[in-house]
């Protein structure tokens, strides 16, 4: 059933497929709902079990921009179905995490399928990301793996990151980084319907990274350059939406921007200061 509240019809489709058994999409957006990583993307074959690994790559190359230690509080902001924790739950011991989304289906999912192991603690909690339901200094890294564009306001995002990350802890993120200013048409469309599709969408450029970084009182620690590595995705994605004619289109359309340079797809990691 279609969410009325929350606009991620991408979201509505994988949840349709996944409630009649699709098996294909079980493998691609079963438990990861990201790109893929492939550190030689030559070496893609383009199957369904190949991208289901590089998924998880990709966040594997995201959390260890955190710095992530035994006995460390995680939050990962935008969870998905808990396939950040799931990579961290197999990786670690006596890691205190919590996944974080703001649609109660992938709540729901994650909390089904994703059990603590070894020592760890596992929770996962329905909420917004620009008001994060947590006290002050509760973790000591924050992650945001591909979701901080569906946010409405990343001011406010970064600050309340800064506000539950405890002094010297890391926040890491992926996004979809514009190289250069758009129009205002195609600035955003974060108001209204969004786009067909993807939904509500907010881009920014690198510059705008740093602004915020600045302004949040972040250190930028590292930033990687990794679009080469994510191009292998689309064709998979591709064939997984091919009946949904908007979907294939529009994911066509964004893998244009990638192999033109508009838009380039960066990790990038902060420190509080």
């Amino acid at each position: 059933m279609r969410n009325k509240k929350i606009n991620l019809p991408y979201f509505d489709e994988i949840m349709s497929e996944l409630g009649h058994e699709n098996k294909n999409m079980e493998k691609v957006f079963g438990i990861h709902v990201h790109w893929g990583y492939w550190e030689d993307p030559e070496e893609a074959d383009g199957t369904y079990e190949d991208f289901k690994k590089a998924a998880n790559a990709l966040c594997e190359k995201v959390w260890s921009l955190g710095n992530i230690k035994e006995k460390d509080c995680i939050l990962d902001v935008g969870c998905g179905f808990g396939g950040t924790i799931s990579s961290l739950n197999d990786s670690f011991n006596s890691l205190n995490m919590v996944g974080l989304n703001i649609d109660q289906r992938q709540i729901d999912r994650a909390r089904k399928n994703v059990k603590a192991k070894k020592e760890n603690t596992i929770e996962f909690v329905k909420g917004n990301a620009s008001q994060l339901p947590f006290e002050e200094n509760s973790f000591d890294v924050v992650l945001a793996v591909e979701c901080i564009f569906h946010f409405p306001d990343r001011n406010e995002f970064f600050n309340e990151v800064q506000r539950v990350l405890r002094p010297g802890g890391y926040f890491a993120l992926s996004d979809f980084i514009i190289s250069y200013e758009l129009p205002p048409i195609l600035r955003s469309f974060s108001k209204g319907p969004g786009i067909p599709f993807y939904g509500n969408i907010q881009l920014c450029n690198i510059e705008r990274y740093k602004t915020l970084a600045e302004e949040s009182d972040f250190e930028i620690e590292e930033i990687q350059e990794i679009t080469k590595n994510i191009l292998p995705t689309y064709p998979v994605v591709k064939k997984i939406f091919l009946k949904n004619k908007v979907g294939f289109l529009l994911t066509l359309i964004a893998q244009m921007t990638q192999l033109i340079k508009l838009i380039r797809y960066k990790n990038i990691s902060f420190k509080k200061k």
